[in-house]
């Protein structure tokens, strides 16, 4: 296993032990709960930059690594919904977008064992929800237009993920189609 792939399982770590926190009756939880949080943003940030700067990029970590950051999305913005009110509708939609994410990626690495890389948007929406996440949590101003900015950078993360996931389908299925073709050719020709 190398580096990568372990700052992503401690990652996945890292979800439980915020919720651990955040809802904790301790003193000071809710900066523990954010610190964890920051944490993972930052194991987020150096498994990706390891990877590509050792040249150490797996199968493993390119399905891995989204999911690990997709489930403690999830999971702080269902905590914060529940902790401060904040509507259920809005966060309803980055689940179900971080859901369907989820399940198109995971279909296609099932099945033709591509993988759809992560887009500027993608990105953008991650930096925005850990924005919008610490400035709810901390009652910082913007917090709600930074949710907002969140939820419509989500949306657009989609769209582009849907687009590609389309193209790299409709390529796969066309390159079997070409090889079937080919082969159905090379039988007639040995007739």
């Amino acid at each position: 296993m190398n580096i990568p792939n372990l700052l992503t399982l401690i990652r996945f770590l890292l979800i439980p032990s915020f919720v651990v926190f955040f809802f904790s009756g301790l003193e000071h939880n809710i900066y523990i709960a954010a610190a964890i949080f920051v944490l993972a943003g930052i194991t987020d940030f150096l498994d990706g930059f390891i990877a590509r700067r050792c040249n150490q990029i797996t199968r493993l970590g390119i399905v891995l690594d989204p999911l690990a950051d997709k489930l403690m999305l999830i999971t702080v913005l269902l905590s914060i919904t529940i902790r401060f009110n904040i509507p259920f509708h809005i966060i309803a939609i980055v689940v179900l977008k971080e859901l369907l994410m989820i399940s198109g990626a995971l279909a296609l690495y099932n099945i033709h064992n591509i993988v759809v890389p992560a887009n500027v948007f993608g990105k953008l929406s991650t930096v925005l929800s850990y924005a919008a996440v610490l400035a709810i949590t901390f009652n910082m101003p913007y917090g709600t237009t930074l949710l907002y900015a969140f939820i419509v950078s989500a949306i657009i993360a989609l769209t582009v993920y849907i687009k590609g996931f389309i193209g790299v389908k409709r390529h796969h299925v066309v390159m079997s189609r070409a090889k079937d073709m080919k082969s159905l050719k090379n039988e007639v020709d040995n007739i």
